[in-house]
């Protein structure tokens, strides 16, 4: 007895699971794990979101963004030097190169926002060191000190730049450096006439940081939902396919198992077609006959783990191996009629036509072409309701030609019962064959299903013996 492969919907194949992108995975060491260079990458913000540079896939979107940040930078480092010289009362050039180094840094955050956050916080501490003896100079008030409006301003923007690229313990580590150093520098070096500008100076930066914090895990969050429907929509493809390749195996086991049967009863007929058979004759049909009934009792213990003890089948158009009758033979091309009639019940108005002369086929065809009908028809029912449908069966020399038609649907849609993936079916049934499926819209804003089923495997006629064999 052939071999027969079994497909159960237990695949040992491992589940897909995401794989990092680029820019979050850094180096990786042999056994996979990141290696401190990756890690420190990714601290140092190479690990952007969509809401950091580039910023958007539009170009014209990137473009504008990029003017703005040079715009700012430009307009922080000229405007913010003359600020910073008349408050003050500081050389031009030194005030426009601590504004120049505060422009600097934005720009530069756009790519490497923790060392432009270091730059921009160091231009801004030695800018108010620099400037620290003058404040006994300057009558009351005086001008705003630690933190100047331009250095204010432009550390703002380096932080939101940083909170976009860089997670969140890096980016709570440089808050809390720099409110540490707002701290030092604005009480312990305090000194002459100022308004003091330490603690609206930290609660912009924690609301900056915290906009591009929110922003980042926001893009987080999404991305990861993108990813896991993605998964979860591979995997039920995958699912669903793995059932119906189980399907067929069941079915071909029910046709295997049906030939085995007949092979069994006329192994043991055979001797009393003869008369005084010899021994050796009794012998060979004994066991031909004990090798059958073996394979058959093997074959239906495998079909009793296959088969679905309660299978879905909403439209009343049949399922292998189920109903009532869940050993009944396996459906044939004969039983089209009645599938078609059953349909019409559903409220389907279903027409057929056979063309060329009907003859024989191998079972898997035949119960390839009732399957791939059957789930035309259930398509039609489930997304065409009270359309018309026109199957069309054709016998060729070269084979079966099926087409399934339908009109658009009368009523409106209903939600779909099924899995939506039949079509996967139908294809693996027909590649099964060495045949092909074609399913399309058609002009109408109907669907249409062609299939073709290879005949060249066709079994002699009941009442014939094999080719090279005599009839007892």
């Amino acid at each position: 007895m052939p071999n027969v492969d079994l497909v159960t919907p237990a695949d040992p194949s491992p589940t897909p699971t995401s794989t990092p992108a680029p820019a979050e995975s850094g180096h990786l060491r042999s056994d996979g794990t990141a290696s401190g260079r990756g890690r420190l990458r990714r601290w140092l913000g190479e690990a952007p979101t969509r809401h950091s540079p580039p910023f958007s896939k539009y170009r014209w979107a990137r473009l504008l963004t990029y003017l703005l940040i040079g715009w700012t930078a430009l307009a922080i480092a000229l405007a913010g030097g003359v600020d910073v010289s008349e408050s003050y009362d500081l050389a031009y050039p030194v005030a426009l190169l601590g504004t120049a180094l505060q422009a600097a840094a934005i720009v530069l955050a756009v790519r490497r926002p923790v060392p432009a956050w270091a730059l921009s916080l160091a231009a801004a501490t030695v800018t108010a060191l620099i400037v620290r003896p003058h404040l006994e100079s300057v009558p009351a008030p005086g001008p705003n000190w630690p933190w100047s409006t331009p250095a204010l301003l432009a550390h703002m923007a380096v932080l939101l730049l940083l909170a976009l690229r860089v997670r969140l313990r890096g980016t709570l580590t440089v808050l809390a450096v720099t409110t540490g150093v707002t701290y030092v520098v604005g009480v312990g070096l305090a000194v002459g006439h100022y308004s003091g500008t330490g603690m609206v100076a930290v609660a912009l930066f924690g609301i900056a940081t915290a906009v591009g914090g929110t922003l980042r895990s926001r893009q987080e969050a999404r991305s990861e939902l993108v990813q896991q429907t993605t998964i979860t929509a591979e995997e039920r493809a995958r699912r669903t396919l793995l059932e119906e390749r189980s399907r067929i195996a069941r079915e071909l086991h029910d046709v295997v198992a049906h030939h085995m049967s007949v092979i069994s009863i006329q192994a043991q007929v055979a001797p009393h077609l003869v008369k005084e058979p010899p021994e050796e004759l009794l012998e060979n049909l004994a066991g031909i006959r004990g090798n059958a009934l073996e394979a058959l009792t093997e074959l239906r213990r495998v079909l009793g783990v296959l088969r679905s003890e309660n299978p879905e089948d909403p439209y009343g158009l049949g399922a292998p191996g189920t109903g009532a009758a869940p050993d009944a033979p396996q459906p044939t091309l004969a039983r089209l009629d009645g599938l078609i009639e059953n349909t019409r019940a559903a409220g389907l108005d279903v027409t057929a036509e056979v063309a060329g002369e009907v003859r024989p086929y191998a079972p898997g065809v035949e119960l390839s072409a009732y399957r791939i009908i059957q789930e035309a028809l259930s398509n039609a029912l489930r997304h065409a309701p009270g359309s018309r449908v026109r199957v069309e069966v054709g016998h060729f020399p070269n084979g079966l030609h099926l087409v399934v038609t339908n009109s658009p649907p009368q009523r409106p849609v209903p939600p779909s019962p099924g899995a939506g993936h039949g079509l996967l079916g139908m294809r693996e049934r027909a590649a099964m064959l060495g045949g092909h499926v074609l399913a399309e819209r058609t002009a109408g804003g109907g669907f249409s299903v062609t299939a073709y089923l290879p005949g060249d495997i066709a079994p002699n006629p009941p009442d014939q013996p094999p080719t090279g064999e005599q009839s007892p």
